[in-house]
């Protein structure tokens, strides 16, 4: 929440974080909000179209704008490259990041004497950790995590409540990992035989990258044999489900309940919607972007854009869309050309 009593200057802002002042270079400010419910003295932003018509009507002081906006007369603009991006690093001078608990180790917590910890290490209450794990420099393990035995956390790292790391599983740097996720829960494996399915040892584990964020209740499952891989810079929303030996690349975000069923390869840079689905032992190449709900059956070359169900090129889907909205207006032209074909066989059966 933004501090009432705060204030800073426009000119500080933009030396913080760039941008070119258009108006009152004069303006100090007192918070930020969104460009529909911003008052005086606050700061705003646009970057989305949609958002275009509160242009003229907001009553924030301050407006973070695309570089290409043209002066507004009696509004204040910070024009840049991205205003979304600096709309952010704004909103952390407002908000500056506090301690999540207290230094040290709860007294609650269970660290196993096999088990190291480096400096600055944070352990809320009720954590417990295995043997021979490692704990990198400055992370932040909050209550009721559970860490199995021989994981390792690097550097930085923040492990949310009731996050659990299983066994032999490996977290990089600065890793963020929210509330009731699950890394390194055993595979979806059985094995069918004489009529009954048997447990298939999940024996590999989970890879987890630098600068990964985790949402909530995300499940990340281990590796058959092998290994399991989120690559560096990944962002995964909540509620999804990753499977035994997938591999998600570098920088790709997807978005909440979406499913990776077992050896899914997805490259980097790749965007992927909510609910969307994907069938085993494919691959989405570098740069692909596969829509909300999506039911990705078969291979995504790079950079390809798809989305419905079963899975389609944008333009393919988007002309079965429009035949499918036909429909009912072709159907009845086909009962009206049964009638008049009917119509023609009877005279024809007349006239012979």
């Amino acid at each position: 929440m933004t501090t009432d009593k705060m204030k800073i200057p426009l000119q500080d802002i933009v030396s913080s974080v760039g941008g070119e002042i258009v108006g009152d270079l004069a303006e100090q400010v007192v918070g930020v909000a969104k460009i529909e419910t911003a008052g005086p003295g606050e700061l705003t932003f646009l970057a989305n179209a949609k958002y275009q018509k509160y242009l003229e009507s907001t009553h924030a002081s301050v407006i973070v704008v695309p570089r290409d906006t043209p002066d507004m007369p009696g509004k204040t603009l910070i024009r840049t490259d991205d205003p979304y991006f600096t709309f952010m690093r704004i909103v952390r001078m407002f908000n500056p990041e506090e301690p999540l608990i207290d230094p040290g180790v709860h007294p609650s917590a269970i660290v196993h004497e096999s088990s190291s910890l480096e400096s600055d290490v944070r352990l809320g209450a009720y954590v417990v950790v295995g043997k021979n794990c490692k704990i990198g420099c400055r992370s932040i393990l909050m209550p009721g995590v559970i860490i199995g035995n021989g994981a390792v956390i690097g550097e930085d790292c923040v492990l949310h409540a009731h996050v659990s790391i299983r066994e032999n599983v490996i977290l990089g740097n600065r890793v963020v990992i929210h509330d009731g996720t699950v890394v390194g829960s055993d595979g979806f494996g059985f094995a069918p035989h004489a009529g009954s399915f048997h447990k298939i040892p999940q024996v590999g584990t989970v890879v987890i990258e630098d600068d990964v964020e985790i949402g909530a209740n995300t499940t990340i499952d281990r590796a058959t044999l092998g290994e399991t891989i989120i690559r560096q810079g990944t962002k995964l929303d909540n509620l999804i489900q990753v499977a035994h030996n997938c591999q998600i690349g570098e920088h790709t975000v997807i978005a909440a309940q979406a499913g990776l069923s077992g050896s899914t390869k997805i490259g980097k840079y790749v965007r992927v919607g909510g609910q969307a689905g994907f069938a085993g032992h494919l691959e989405v190449a570098d740069g692909a972007a596969v829509g909300a709900q999506a039911g990705v059956t078969k291979s995504i070359s790079s950079g390809q854009v798809v989305f419905g169900t079963p899975a389609n090129p944008v333009k393919e889907e988007f002309r079965l869309h429009a035949m499918i909205k036909r429909l009912p207006e072709l159907i009845q032209d086909i009962k009206a050309l049964k009638k008049k074909i009917e119509l023609l066989e009877g005279r024809k059966h007349l006239d012979d």
